[in-house]
C-alpha cells in the first residue's frame, strides 16, 4: 500500500513536473513569438536623400527630359508631398536638421563645416542622431554616402549611431575612381574604382542583404547630383539629345542616382520586405541654377531661387514618403512639411515613444499622410542662414534672401518681402509694402523663434554662406 502510494504520489508529481514544465515551455514559446511578430512587425526605414536636384528634374515633378522610373515609383507607390521643405538652403545644415529632427540652428550647426577635420566643427555632440534611437529600438544602422557632419573621429558616422559606414567624410567628392578625399568603410580607407554613385548603390543593396531578416535603418546620402560633373560615357550617350553639355552630364548622374534607387527597390523586393519598409526620397536643398562655378544643370521650375537662399528655390525640394503596407499610394498631400518631421516618423514606425526632454521640432506624419488627422503638421516653418531669413505661416512667406544668388546684384539683402504662395509659388509680386501690417506679424513670430536660437558655432555672415555653396 505504501509502495502503491508513494509510486502514485511520484507519477502524480512527475505529471505535475512536467504539466509546469510544458506550462513553461509553451509560456516561454509564446513570448519568443511574441518577440518575433514585434520584431516582424517593426518595419525597416530606408532615407533616400539627394544632393543639390532640382525642383523640377524628377518625372514626378513633370521633368520630360531625364526619366526617373524607379524615383517616380516611389510617388506612385506613395505620398507625393507638394510642399516638401528642408530647413536649410545648403547641404550640411540640412543634414544636421534631419538627423536630430531639431532645427540645426538651435545647436549653432547653422553653416557648412566644409571637409575640415577640425577637432570641434561638427555635429554638436550634445545632439542625438536618428541612428542612435534607431539602433537603442533594435535597428541595425547603416550609412552609405555623404556624410558633411565633421571629419574628426569623434563625429564620424560610427560614433554617431551607425553601426556601418560607407562613403566619404566632406561636402563634395569626385565620382571617377581613384580621385579626391578618401573613401571610408567604418573608419578604413577602401581602394574603390567604381564610379561613386554605382559603389553606394551597390553597398546599400549588399546592407539589406545582410539584414533583411532583421528591422534596418539605411540612410543612403548620394553626393549625385553635386558638382563636380562627371558621369560614365555609357549613360551619357543616352542624352546625345539634349544641346546644353553641362543639362547633359547632369542627366547622366541623375540616371545613375535613379539606377540606384532602382537596385535598392529591386532588393526589398527580392527580400519580400518592400511593404514594409518605410522610404523617404528627397533632396538636401534646391538646384544650384544660377549661372556660377557651382551650378549642376539643375531647374527648379516654377520656383524662383537657388541652392543658398531663403527663396523656394532654396528650401522646396521634391519629397516623397512611401510605406505600402501602411500609407496610400499614389496620393498627393499639399500641406507644408519638412525633413525635420523624418526622425519622429521613423521613430513612430518603429514604436517608439518621443519624449518632450527630446525638444524636438519635427511631428510624426504618418497620421496626416494617411488621412486620418485632416489638420497641417505645421501651423509655421522658419529659416536662418546669416543674414537670410524666411518664414512660412500658412499660404505667406517673409523672405530676406542673399540677392546675387538670384542674379540681382543691386537689390539689398535686408529688405523684407512678402508673398503669398497659394496664389504665387514663383514668389513674383512682393506684397510688403501693400501689407505692411502682415509683414509686421509675421516678423513678430519668426524673431520669438530667433530668440530661443544659438549663435553658429563656425562659419557666419554671407561670404560664408557663399562659400559653403561649393561643398
Amino acid at each position: 500500500m505504501a509502495l502503491f502510494q508513494f509510486a502514485s504520489l511520484s507519477r502524480h508529481a512527475s505529471a505535475a513536473a512536467l504539466a509546469v514544465g510544458l506550462g513553461m515551455a509553451i509560456l516561454s514559446g509564446a513570448a519568443q513569438s511574441a518577440q518575433g511578430a514585434d520584431k516582424a512587425a517593426k518595419p525597416n526605414i530606408v532615407i533616400l536623400l539627394a544632393d543639390d536636384l532640382g525642383y523640377a528634374d524628377v518625372g514626378f515633378q513633370g521633368c520630360n527630359d531625364i526619366p526617373t522610373p524607379h524615383i517616380d515609383s516611389l510617388a506612385a507607390g506613395g505620398v507625393r508631398c507638394t510642399s516638401g521643405y528642408v530647413s536649410g538652403p545648403y547641404c550640411s545644415p540640412t543634414r544636421a536638421g534631419l538627423l536630430t529632427g531639431r532645427y540645426q540652428q538651435r545647436f549653432g550647426h547653422e553653416f557648412n563645416p566644409g571637409g575640415r577635420e577640425e577637432a570641434n566643427v561638427g555635429l554638436p555632440l550634445s545632439e542625438t542622431t536618428i541612428a542612435d534611437r534607431l539602433k537603442a529600438a533594435g535597428y541595425k544602422t547603416g550609412l552609405v554616402g555623404k556624410w558633411h557632419l565633421g571629419a574628426a573621429p569623434k563625429f564620424r558616422p560610427p560614433k554617431r549611431g551607425f553601426d556601418e559606414f560607407f562613403g566619404f567624410l566632406g561636402g563634395a567628392h569626385p565620382y571617377i575612381a581613384e580621385r579626391g578625399a578618401p573613401i571610408y568603410r567604418g573608419d578604413q580607407v577602401v581602394d574603390e574604382r567604381e564610379y561613386l554613385t554605382d559603389a553606394f548603390g551597390r553597398e546599400a543593396v549588399a546592407f539589406i542583404e545582410r539584414h533583411q531578416k532583421e528591422p534596418f535603418f539605411l540612410y543612403l546620402a548620394f553626393n549625385a547630383v553635386h558638382t563636380p560633373m562627371q558621369a560614365t560615357d555609357a549613360r551619357l550617350a543616352r542624352f546625345g539629345s539634349i544641346e546644353d553639355t553641362r543639362r547633359r552630364t547632369y542627366a547622366a548622374m541623375l540616371t545613375a542616382m535613379d539606377e540606384a534607387v532602382g537596385r535598392v527597390l529591386d532588393a526589398l523586393r527580392t527580400a519580400g520586405i518592400e511593404d514594409n519598409t518605410l522610404v523617404f526620397f528627397f533632396s538636401d536643398n534646391g538646384g544650384p541654377t544660377m549661372p556660377t562655378t557651382t551650378i549642376n544643370g539643375s531647374r527648379n521650375t516654377p520656383l524662383r531661387g537657388s541652392k543658398r537662399t531663403t527663396l523656394e528655390g532654396g528650401v522646396r525640394v521634391p519629397f516623397v514618403v512611401q510605406w505600402k503596407a501602411k500609407l496610400p499610394q499614389g496620393r498627393v498631400y499639399e500641406q507644408p512639411i519638412i525633413q525635420l518631421d523624418v526622425l519622429p516618423t521613423a521613430l513612430a514606425a518603429a514604436g517608439t515613444q518621443t519624449q518632450p526632454d527630446w525638444k524636438l521640432d519635427g511631428v510624426n506624419l504618418l497620421p496626416y499622410l494617411s488621412s486620418e488627422n485632416k489638420a497641417a503638421p505645421h501651423e509655421t516653418l522658419y529659416w536662418r542662414m546669416g543674414e537670410q531669413m524666411a518664414l512660412r505661416h500658412g499660404d505667406w512667406k517673409i523672405v530676406r534672401y542673399d540677392p546675387t544668388a538670384d542674379g540681382q546684384p543691386g537689390e539689398p539683402a535686408t529688405a523684407t518681402r512678402l508673398y503669398n504662395l497659394a496664389e504665387d509659388i514663383g514668389e513674383a509680386h512682393d506684397l510688403a509694402a501693400a501689407q505692411p501690417a502682415k509683414v509686421k506679424e509675421l516678423e513678430a513670430i519668426w524673431q520669438e523663434w530667433n530668440g530661443q536660437l544659438a549663435k553658429p558655432l563656425w562659419g557666419g555672415g554671407r561670404a560664408a554662406a557663399r562659400a559653403g555653396a561649393a561643398d
